[in-house]
């Protein structure tokens, strides 16, 4: 399989998965029984014991108390039996009867039925059915018979891609045997699909290595792996399946862009944002004013001092950094298409990069959930796990979560779908803190930048990821 082909769109082996998973979910429920059984009997026994002196204590401890019993007592009678059975079931017998397909097991219960009709019967036709539906089980026993010991190396060059990129990877494949392997197949899965490749025969420390290409075409958190070599007969009668290698998850991201200057000027402010609080020491000049016993002296103003004759000093507004507050509506009810959704789910993560990158504070969230700021990879992360709700939430609460969550924004910027109506972008723009900048991006397939208002909320709408730049800039004017 070369780094340059897509993988295969087969599902049979998310089935195998499943039903494996369920297996395993099986038998762990069975063990969890039979301990509660144990559990239940040991204090049966230990509250109805015998009378003191006779003896039977001393017993019971020192056979709780042997070897091979780990302390915990041994089921007897009938259900110590159906414990084993179940045991020796989930543990020998099963993992046996699994390797027959559902295909196999239909041929063996018509060669089954074929034979036993044949001989009561004394109908050759039937015997010789039986015959030719048994030859092939008989021969796919042969092809799942005996056991490969590999040594294999999942190994992502990347856990984090973007979309539209490939992941590249490779899985090394070693025998660490002295003696030779037969070639076989191997196969891994990837998210739903599987692909499959062929390992040659492999002397005593023989490798042989593989690279592959996982296309990405939306965001996601894929499922690479797990790796597992396959043994099957070319009837698929019977399969035989070892997991060597464990799954990884690959986090395909949103796409983004950067925003330049221009275009992030809106949130640009080399002073910080003034507020209506004074204070003797800032950057944003407010006014002069009669020196008060305490101010720092390097405040005064001495050309006005020399005028009037008396100390005047300069007083500040307090001035604090801009803070992003990105809003993004996650309804699905609001978008027309998944492309949609996609495009607003890029556009936040564009936004929210920038500003982490000019090192402003920001507070990103939607309806259910709040982004991490530590770190742009966290941020990134969280953008990919974003579902479209399916929920009737009223979209004022949207409003509301960004006035709970910063009440001292600077800037509020919601991203919408197309399905958004002017009446609820008004209404979230009501519950927002009085003096905030208010910005709604609405995302329409294939629409030119367009701007306009409701009240005052600046509402520009865009109809591809290139445009973002040209539509902040439109806000920044």
């Amino acid at each position: 399989m070369s780094p340059e082909s897509s993988l295969p769109t087969d599902t049979a082996d998310a089935k195998v998965a499943k039903a494996a998973a369920k297996k395993r979910r099986a038998a762990t429920k069975a063990g969890k029984r039979a301990q509660a059984r144990d559990r239940r009997r040991g204090a049966t026994n230990s509250s109805s014991g015998s009378p003191a002196g006779s003896g039977s204590s001393a017993d019971a401890g020192s056979s709780a108390d042997a070897p091979g019993t780990g302390g915990t007592p041994r089921s007897t009678g009938l259900a110590g039996v159906r414990d084993r059975l179940v045991e020796l079931w989930m543990r020998r017998v099963h993992p046996a009867l699994d390797v027959v397909s559902p295909i196999g097991w239909a041929v063996f219960a018509v060669a089954v039925t074929c034979w036993v009709l044949g001989l009561l019967l004394h109908l050759t036709e039937l015997n010789v059915v039986a015959l030719v539906l048994t030859v092939p089980l008989v021969i796919a026993g042969l092809f799942v018979l005996g056991r490969s010991s590999y040594q294999v190396t999942l190994d992502l060059q990347t856990h984090r891609v973007v979309v539209g990129t490939r992941a590249v990877g490779r899985v090394e494949v070693a025998n660490p045997t002295q003696r030779p392997i037969l070639p076989s197949r191997i196969e891994l899965a990837v998210g739903a699909a599987t692909a499959q490749f062929m390992v040659p025969r492999l002397d005593a420390g023989g490798e042989h290595e593989e690279l592959f290409a996982v296309p990405t075409k939306r965001r996601a958190v894929l499922v690479v792996g797990p790796v597992r070599s396959v043994r099957d007969d070319p009837l698929s009668l019977m399969r035989r399946q070892v997991t060597w290698a464990k799954a990884q998850e690959l986090y395909v991201h949103p796409r983004t862009v950067r925003l330049d200057e221009a275009a992030s000027g809106f949130l640009r402010d080399l002073e910080g944002t003034p507020s209506s609080d004074l204070s003797s020491s800032d950057i944003a000049f407010h006014a002069l004013r009669d020196y008060a016993p305490g101010d720092d002296r390097r405040h005064v103003h001495w050309r006005t001092t020399a005028r009037t004759g008396k100390l005047m000093v300069r007083q500040f507004e307090e001035t604090r950094r801009s803070h992003v507050v990105v809003a993004l509506d996650n309804l699905a009810e609001h978008y027309a298409s998944d492309d949609e959704f996609e495009l607003a789910v890029s556009i936040a993560a564009s936004i929210s990069a920038q500003t982490l990158r000019e090192e402003k504070e920001l507070t990103p969230f939607t309806f259910e959930a709040r982004q991490r700021t530590s770190t742009f990879r966290r941020l990134m992360d969280d953008y990919t796990v974003i579902d479209p709700l399916k929920e009737k939430i009223s979209f004022h609460e949207l409003g509301q979560k960004a006035t709970d969550l910063a009440a001292n924004a600077s800037a509020v910027m919601m991203v919408v779908g197309s399905h958004t109506t002017a009446r609820e972008l008004n209404s979230a723009a009501n519950q927002l803190p009085i003096g905030v900048m208010a910005v709604a991006i609405r995302c329409v397939d294939d629409a030119e930048v367009k701007r306009s208002a409701i009240g005052g909320l600046d509402v520009v709408t865009l109809g591809s990821l290139e445009t973002l730049a040209r539509a902040m800039r439109a806000v920044g004017r």
